[in-house]
């Protein structure tokens, strides 16, 4: 690859899309950091624009593209200066619903798949659980076949769209222990047994819904399972990489658009008698986070390249989760250094982004286990 691949379409998607995440997003980060949650109607309005439905067929519902449309949401959202609604946003269109394109059936695509794409229902994807996050292959809620229905039985944490997902891309044991006996399931909220235990207070991220969920004898039916019983962990590690890869795209572009800001307030803020920015301590950093930066895209890209392919990209895509994300950790402290008491006020944009950025080397797989996952494709370890 020699440079991305976009072209008029992909441009022109980028300027619609920038232009509603600036005007219909962007000035309520801070009211809706506050209430905790965003009103629903912005899954409406972002399906109206084909946000949601970037890289899916037309026939269920999407609005086409390649993978590279994909690249584009993922970069212009950072604009809406809410990390939480980029989540929420990206569960439903690249997270809870690629799995069903790609292996469910055609009553569930109807079901679950179109109308998250259109926006009329919002998803969630439901692995993690109180004792198992990263470690898939341990996850405890069963479900049970009993005749032509499953029942369901046991609990999710840190279920994003939890509170009032209408579906869930749901992963269940339903066979012995360990990685082979997992399934997935398109579970609908509205079943007897099922409920919301508690919406979780988080340090970011703050108006996404983050969830507890329970389920209690939850009787769905069988047709409901998505591909084969038993399979699951597989479609779920193949999921993975389209979740980590969106992070690493969405650590970049945040990258960048901290560092824009920061050179413009040290332009226009001033200390002893010139512009913060002169600085040499300043400067020199700055320019040495520019260049990381620079790399973590291009590492990230190709990333995206491999992936846009469908070529083996699990190093590629670990790497760069890897890299960009712990690198935001980096930037996101010294942009906030270099705000001094304005970037620890609540309600400014530097000191939401410190909050928020925490979450890309925990969500998706940590950075610890990204690196276990390199050192087994890596020869020599």
């Amino acid at each position: 690859m020699i440079a991305p691949p976009f072209n008029q379409e992909h441009d022109l998607f980028r300027q619609n899309l920038r232009a509603f995440v600036e005007r219909e997003l962007a000035p309520h980060a801070l009211e809706w950091d506050d209430a905790g949650i965003f009103p629903r109607e912005v899954f409406k309005k972002m399906a109206e624009l084909g946000a949601l439905g970037v890289g899916y067929p037309e026939e269920v519902g999407g609005s086409g593209g390649d993978y590279w449309q994909v690249v584009v949401l993922a970069e212009e959202l950072v604009r809406s200066r809410n990390a939480g609604v980029n989540m929420a946003l990206l569960v439903q269109a690249q997270m809870a619903t690629p799995i069903i394109n790609e292996i469910g059936t055609d009553e569930q695509k109807k079901l679950f798949l179109a109308p998250a794409l259109a926006g009329e229902k919002i998803a969630a994807l439901g692995v993690s659980e109180p004792d198992a996050g990263s470690d898939v292959a341990h996850i405890k809620t069963t479900a049970r076949r009993v005749g032509d229905d499953y029942v369901i039985n046991g609990a999710k944490m840190w279920i994003t769209n939890g509170t009032r997902a209408d579906f869930i891309t749901l992963a269940v044991r339903t066979g012995g222990e360990g990685y082979g006996g997992i399934s997935l399931l398109t579970f609908p909220t509205d079943v007897k047994g099922f409920s919301v235990s508690k919406k979780l207070h988080k340090v970011g991220n703050l108006s996404s819904d983050t969830a507890l969920l329970f389920f209690e004898d939850c009787k769905i039916p069988a047709r409901y399972v998505l591909g084969e019983e038993n399979m699951g962990f597989y479609h779920i590690m193949t999921n993975f990489q389209g979740e980590r890869l969106v992070a690493a795209i969405g650590a970049v572009s945040g990258m960048e658009q901290l560092l824009a800001d920061a050179l413009r307030y040290g332009n226009e803020r001033g200390a002893f008698g010139k512009p913060l920015v002169k600085f040499q301590v300043w400067k020199h950093k700055f320019v040495e986070h520019l260049t990381s930066v620079e790399a973590a895209k291009w590492l990230t890209y190709r990333a995206c390249d491999l992936f846009a392919r469908k070529e083996p990209a699990v190093k590629e895509i670990s790497m760069a989760k890897l890299f960009a994300c712990d690198l935001m950790q980096k930037v996101v402290y010294d942009v906030q250094q270099f705000h001094g008491g304005m970037g620890y006020v609540v309600e400014t944009d530097v000191a939401r982004a410190f909050r928020d950025a925490r979450l890309l080397t925990i969500g998706g797989g940590t950075s610890e286990v990204m690196k276990e996952i390199i050192s087994k494709l890596v020869p020599g370890f």
